[in-house]
């Protein structure tokens, strides 16, 4: 089994930024691999010593040459450790005993082994902790805001799509860009889960081990990274549109808005393919290492990167070019408006997370300059923009749109007028039930629901005058009562 220090860091990395100590995991156990097998043809070309020695070995962290008794061994630090330039001058020692064997540790089989100065520096290894730990609530925060985002956005399609008196133009175009969103935080979510499934499982045994990079086990992550990627791009041109329709709306009277609609159809979700297919192709080729998250050639990357930076760009000038003209728009309805300049601050500030405006300003700090304290308070910023920007999305497209509230409110009303005609409906039957069974006392006529007389004779032509003669002045006859029913049931089917 594989007991190395180097392993048990490798996996202590893995939980935390996990395609990053991956890629350093891999690297090692390829350098531990060759090791291995350049022990074993040692070993196997070296010929035997005569007499009581102890036995050359592989313990899976260091190559033992056969060893005289009551001797301490020392052979240098192995070379497969990723800190061997910090302990080169370092040793590993064993003990081989007087009978010719390793000695044990106390109450374990296994061989002692002393390789304290083949250990990594105790700052490095807490300043590699430090990261961990940043990179584990980076994560955390990241996951939060996804998931409100994906939340109040799965409410806010939902909402769009209930109601018809809301479906045109603009809100199908807001309803691709909620769904742009949707499949952004799904896709970093199921990236999530891909990379964890992948990189914290721990193989049993040295076999294990090798394979444990192999391509069956790269095939998941890769398809989800590959679709992340796509969704983002997606993402990012949806604002593109958003921006470019609103522009359209402010600038042009006259436009056909079926074409219209089919062009950013295409813009959307058609130009992510067209950069993501070279980099699928270029990352299969030249740098087909783990799960495709680990930018050795910044050449390939900038595949991805350049579209959407283009994107970001022609959206800032846009988004330029809008403020400028609600502006005129403003200051030409100065007189209706005096508080002209709010309204355009207002304004300017709902339009920079609709139109990702925010991203500006990461253009000019990049991966590659990004070091340190630096790169950490880059991907906080970032990550925390960009993992909330589809719930303020949806809260200024939906849940705060006066169209929107206005549909809900008329369905309030219609639902509570509809309730109120459903009672008195109730209490129309209730009084037509009672007026129809009533009774005359002293000999006068008792009717049934059906309106027959039940009597022991039958009456006379008085008593019937009498009996017509009281209902009329009570004036509460049976004959209103039906007409409330009436009534009361057409109200409820019109409502309906």
């Amino acid at each position: 089994m594989v007991v190395a220090a180097v392993v048990t860091v490798a996996c202590v990395m893995c939980c935390y930024s996990l395609e990053a100590s991956a890629s350093l995991l891999q690297d090692t156990l390829h350098r531990w691999s060759s090791y291995a097998t350049e022990c074993k043809q040692l070993h196997d070309s070296e010929p035997f010593l005569s007499g009581v020695y102890c036995n050359r070995t592989f313990d899976h962290y260091a190559c033992w040459p056969d060893s005289l008794p009551d001797t301490k061994v020392a052979i240098p630090c192995p070379s497969y450790l990723p800190w061997i330039d910090k302990v080169e001058g370092g040793y590993v020692y064993r003990y081989c005993t007087r009978d010719g064997t390793w000695l044990t540790q106390d109450n374990v089989t296994a061989a002692w082994r002393d390789h304290s100065e083949c250990l990594d520096d105790e700052n490095n290894i807490s300043t590699e902790g430090k990261e961990m730990y940043l990179l584990h609530a980076l994560r955390l925060v990241y996951t939060t805001g996804y998931s409100v985002s994906l939340a109040s956005l799965v409410v806010a399609m939902g909402i769009l799509i209930m109601f018809r008196r809301l479906h045109c133009t603009r809100n199908y175009i807001h309803m691709n860009l909620f769904a742009s969103f949707i499949l952004r935080a799904i896709s970093v979510l199921l990236k999530d889960a891909a990379l964890t499934h992948n990189y914290t499982k721990r193989p049993q045994n040295a076999s294990d081990w090798l394979g444990y990079f192999g391509y069956e086990g790269y095939t998941g992550c890769r398809a989800t990274h590959v679709f992340m990627q796509y969704c983002i791009g997606a993402n990012y041109f949806w604002l593109l549109v958003e921006g470019s329709y609103l522009h359209t709306l402010l600038t042009m009277c006259v436009f056909t808005k079926k074409k219209l609609i089919a062009f950013y159809v295409l813009l959307g979700w058609g130009t992510p393919i067209m950069f993501i297919i070279p980099w699928m192709v270029s990352k299969l080729i030249y740098e087909n290492q783990g799960c495709w998250g680990i930018n050795t050639w910044m050449g390939i990357w900038w595949l991805i990167r350049g579209p959407i930076l283009f994107s970001i760009v022609v959206n800032c000038i846009l988004f330029v070019k809008i403020i400028k003209i609600l502006l005129s728009k403003l200051k030409a309805q100065q007189s209706k408006f005096s508080n002209y300049k709010s309204r355009l601050a207002r304004s300017t500030l709902t339009l920079i997370p609709l139109l990702g405006i925010h991203e500006v300003v990461f253009i000019f700090l990049t991966d590659e300059h990004a070091t340190g304290r630096t790169r950490y308070v880059r991907l906080f910023i970032q990550l925390s923009f960009s993992s909330i920007q589809g719930f303020f999305v949806a809260l200024l497209y939906c849940f705060s749109n006066g169209e929107v509230q206005s549909e809900f409110k008329k369905k309030w009303h219609l639902w509570h007028v509809k309730s109120r005609k459903v009672n008195e409906l109730k209490c129309s039957q209730s009084s037509f039930t009672s007026m129809k069974n009533f009774s005359m006392e002293g000999g006068q006529l008792l009717f049934d629901r059906s309106g027959l007389y039940v009597g022991k004779k039958r009456p006379s032509r008085a008593e019937l005058l009498h009996s017509k003669e009281a209902k009329r002045r009570e004036g509460m006859g049976s004959t209103t009562t039906n007409s409330n029913l009436s009534d009361s049931q057409a109200v409820i089917e019109d409502t309906v």
